[in-house]
């Protein structure tokens, strides 16, 4: 009888020494912090590894991560600055840094910045008309956090940051937008058509002014060709004309050259009365015949040669 009570004693014993160690040793993991409440006020935060608390006097009263936590914040409808209705929803990044205050300064932490992000997404989006808020996503987002982490100080929590996942106005607004988008496109493009046109006739008209020049200098140096050759050939006739002078002037004054000279004037002459004897039926005399009387045998024989052809005669007398 003694034997069996002390067995019952010895497990007794064995089971709460096991409950002892048990409550006493508390292995916590990595990234997490457990508040210990001694007597029901706060008396330590456990960091991760082993630790010891004296049983059924200290208990853990909360567990907290110290990771970061993405958090959805539920949609809501806002109101812009011109009176349009936008519904907006996103999501929150935050992380416990102080388990004490997570503890102790408000009853439920994550309710507390998801209510504080609803409010002052509403007053961020409020300010702003409604084309603001699709292009300034990232000032509403610095403006939610800011306003966020001012009042979580008290509440061991850091926002890291907040993202807007969508802005969605009505299906009537949505329209309208996609009409104006679709009217600036087809404003641009008209635009662009008109530069188009425009650059062609500037190229058009930039081409013609070239060909003109061109066509003009061509014929500007096609007159210059023009002159420098005529220019070129009086110069040739006159040096020929000056050469045959000199060798003319050269010639009579050689023995025998004026009666070289004279001769040939008479032959000119002659020449010139024949051809005006067989052109027409009129005969030029000179008025001075007495300088001529070399040439009267020759005229006489003209003037046969004339009659004999059938063509009048008419000697002018002198005046």
């Amino acid at each position: 009888m003694a034997i069996s009570n002390f067995l019952i004693f010895s497990v007794f014993f064995v089971l709460l020494a096991v409950v002892f160690v048990t409550q006493c040793i508390k292995v916590v993991p990595q990234q997490n912090a457990w508040v210990v409440e001694r007597l029901g006020k706060f008396h330590s935060v456990l960091t991760p590894g082993l630790n010891i608390i004296i049983p059924f006097i200290d208990r853990v009263a909360y567990k907290h991560s110290l990771k970061e936590v993405p958090l959805d914040t539920p949609s809501q409808v806002c109101i812009t600055k011109d009176n349009t209705q936008l519904t907006v929803d996103g999501v929150l990044f935050f992380q416990v840094t102080d388990p004490q205050r997570a503890s102790y300064g408000t009853s439920n932490y994550i309710i507390a910045i998801t209510q504080l992000a609803q409010t002052t997404l509403r007053s961020v989006v409020g300010r702003m008309e409604l084309d603001k808020t699709f292009e300034e996503r990232d000032l509403i987002n610095k403006s939610v956090v800011t306003a966020i982490d001012e009042a979580a100080l008290n509440w061991g929590v850091k926002v890291l940051r907040y993202e807007i996942k969508d802005l969605t106005p009505p299906a009537v607004i949505l329209q309208a937008m996609q009409q104006q988008i679709t009217a600036e496109r087809e404003k641009r493009a008209v635009v662009a058509a008109s530069e188009g046109r425009k650059l062609e006739q500037i190229n058009l008209a930039t081409g013609a002014k070239e060909a003109a020049i061109a066509q003009s200098e061509g014929e500007k140096q096609a007159e210059i060709n023009k002159a420098q050759g005529q220019a070129a050939a009086t110069l040739a006739i006159a040096q020929a004309t000056a050469e045959a002078l000199r060798m003319v002037a050269e010639a009579t004054n050689a023995p025998g050259g004026m009666n070289a000279v004279n001769l040939q004037v008479a032959e000119k002459y002659v020449e010139a009365f024949s051809k005006l004897a067989k052109e027409g039926n009129t005969l030029v005399v000179p008025a001075n015949l007495g300088d001529l009387s070399t040439l009267i045998t020759s005229a006489m024989t003209m003037v046969k040669g004339v009659g004999a052809n059938g063509g009048a005669t008419q000697v002018l007398p002198k005046s």
